[in-house]
């Protein structure tokens, strides 16, 4: 199967725009109206699009964005450094979820990757932006001593026990 997913540099949130066994030219260009579609629902303007010099990218891809105002960058030849944030993304993606849950068809595919996507963008800190999640701020810190000793968390499983989110009990 093939994931077509996106990311930004900056936030760090990510994007899964679909799956397929069969990535056509017709399904990738398909793809990149609907990432269009999103960006222009959410108010985002990205200027730029690293991609790599895969042949499955058909001209329309790279003319559909370009329409858009976002300027394609080819990625150099074996140099996995000049888009780490995805690369460390599809590691992250492997090892926590992929390699910890059999897969049966696209559909329980595309599920556990919407599930990893929603837990990825809005629970999951991140080292490289202060610990912050993507699409919620950092929680004032507790300093009072006597806060930390009160503190009830509760934790929550999604996608049956493979993905834990811990938060504060009201």
């Amino acid at each position: 199967m093939y994931v077509l997913a996106v990311i930004e540099h900056t936030s760090r949130r990510i994007r899964i725009l679909g799956a397929t066994a069969h990535p056509t030219a017709s399904w990738v260009a398909q793809a990149a109206k609907n990432l269009v579609m999103d960006l222009e629902d959410t108010g985002c303007r990205p200027r730029f699009l690293i991609r790599d010099r895969d042949g499955k990218f058909p001209a329309l891809f790279d003319a559909i964005l370009k329409d858009a105002g976002i300027e394609v960058v080819l990625s150099g030849v074996q140099m996995p450094r000049m888009n780490s944030v995805m690369e460390r993304w599809v590691q992250t993606c492997r090892n926590e979820l992929l390699d910890r849950t059999l897969i049966w068809n696209q559909r329980h595919l595309l599920h556990a990757l919407r599930e990893f996507e929603q837990f990825y963008n809005s629970h999951r800190p991140h080292q490289g932006i202060a610990n912050a999640r993507p699409l919620c701020p950092l929680p004032t810190p507790t300093v009072d001593p006597e806060q930390l000793v009160r503190l009830d968390i509760r934790k929550h499983d999604r996608l049956g026990g493979i993905l834990h989110e811990y938060e504060h009990a009201a």
